[in-house]
């Protein structure tokens, strides 16, 4: 799909986008029996203890189920009518309201980056090292971040394999200047994605390069003033990058380990504990809300909802190409129908994997977020719920062959030809050769 860059042309097209989506709310509603698979379900009947709860969101295209399931009132279907989705300022704010709690005027869950309910529940990253339990209901995507770099970088088209970026970045370091590579949150799936790639190409990232956090909606105007040299995030703010002719898109992090899991929808124990019933609705509302976003008829009004300004507030045509599987990288290659499309659902996209847990718990081990021997396998058995995921499939009548009949995805090969095998997760560690972990 081809759009003028004219800033008129964006307004016009990111208003008529807005009134196209927005058109016939109520008739959607109206007809939310015959527009989803399930119809008016019994866990409206079995009555959900109460019926709101506040979700937080970050401004990124994973979020996009939230935005629908409020949008297209499956929230209210399930009945939680009252269900409010808060954007948050980053994913330090996201962790601070969430060991608040709605009580404490923060919220009781969120879009959230896969590792985070881990580091709150074990008190990693809470004030005073307190803990608050956190259980994690479901994935809510796979695939689909992207690293890019600045314009300074363009001659080399930097892709997966970092060394060339090494060479720059040394050259860089020798005038006098510093050298910084940007991420959302320590520990997370962005911190960890962007130490993957530069560690694969022989670049220490606590030693080489300066990593920073930096809140997702920042990272273009920081990028712009020169803040960073490379980044990690989602969309809309990578093709963001690329449409104001700051820098490129590397890699899209499907490329570095194919269907990863990314974000999930994480809740505080303590509120899913006193209220199964509205935690459950919450789910289900979430889950159909992912097989509509998945869907490749729904992909343009998807991203005029992602678009709006309450959500994502950006121009749809920074969101709708890759929304939609096109990938202009900025470098002049372009692939249409990529295989790193987000998914919300194909694929057991929403199915939360302990398996993959696992591995996010390992590389946190490997940057010394987690020690070495700590009860992985213990954490994950409380923090992940797939038990809850399994009970809102059955009651969604989700076909058999959409549900993963094991907690494990098995072996997982990256793109630099390691393997996690979870039975072994340890063996994965050794054979990293850049890591914090002293392991034997």
């Amino acid at each position: 799909m081809t759009m003028k860059k004219g800033s008129h042309t964006r307004r016009s097209l990111s208003r008529r986008s807005f009134l196209k989506a927005s058109a016939g709310t109520a008739a959607l509603l109206g007809a939310v029996n015959t527009q989803f698979p399930f119809g008016m379900h019994s866990a409206m009947a079995a009555g959900p203890e109460v019926t709101k709860a506040k979700l937080g969101f970050i401004a990124l295209s994973d979020a996009g189920p939230l935005f629908v399931a409020k949008e297209k009132g499956l929230f209210a279907k399930y009945g939680m009518p009252d269900v409010e989705v808060e954007k948050q300022a980053s994913w330090g704010a996201t962790r601070d309201n969430l060991v608040l709690g709605s009580e404490g005027n923060g919220i009781d869950g969120a879009h959230i980056l896969t590792p985070m309910p881990y580091l709150i529940s074990a008190g990693k990253v809470t004030q005073n090292n307190q803990p608050t339990p956190m259980y994690i209901l479901a994935r809510l995507n796979l695939d689909s971040q992207c690293i890019s770099v600045g314009k300074e970088y363009a001659d080399l088209k930097l892709g997966l394999d970092a060394k060339p970026f090494k060479e720059a970045l040394e050259k860089k370091k020798a005038t006098g200047k510093t050298v910084k590579a940007a991420m959302t949150f320590p520990g997370g799936t962005h911190d960890l994605w962007i130490r993957y790639w530069l560690a694969a190409g022989g670049i220490d990232p606590d030693k080489d390069i300066e990593t920073i956090v930096v809140p997702p909606a920042q990272m273009v105007a920081n990028m712009k003033v020169g803040t960073m040299d490379c980044f990690c995030v989602g969309e809309p703010w990578n093709l963001q990058l690329v449409h104001q002719g700051i820098g490129y898109t590397a890699l899209t992090t499907g490329e570095l380990w194919n269907k990863h899991p990314e974000k999930a929808l994480g809740m505080r124990a303590a509120w899913v504990d006193k209220n199964p019933n509205a935690a459950k609705a919450v789910l289900m509302a979430v889950m159909e809300a992912q097989q509509w976003s998945d869907k490749a008829e729904n992909k343009a009004e998807l991203a005029a909802i992602m678009g709006k300004r309450n959500w994502m507030n950006c121009p749809v045509e920074d969101v709708l190409d890759r929304t939609a599987g096109k990938f202009d990288y900025g470098t002049g290659r372009v692939v249409e129908n990529s295989p790193h499309i987000m998914k919300y659902w194909r694929d057991f996209a929403s199915y939360p994997f302990q398996s993959h847990d696992l591995w996010f718990l390992t590389e946190d081990i490997r940057w010394g977020k987690f020690e070495v021997g700590f009860d992985t396998k213990a954490l994950i058995a409380k923090v992940n719920r797939e038990d809850l995921w399994r009970e809102a499939a059955k009651e969604l009548n989700v076909p058999a062959d959409q549900i993963p009949t094991s907690k494990s995805r098995g072996k997982e090969t990256f793109f630099d030809g390691k393997v996690f095998d979870p039975e072994n997760p340890m063996a994965y560690l050794k054979s990293l050769a850049i890591k914090r972990a002293e392991v034997g």
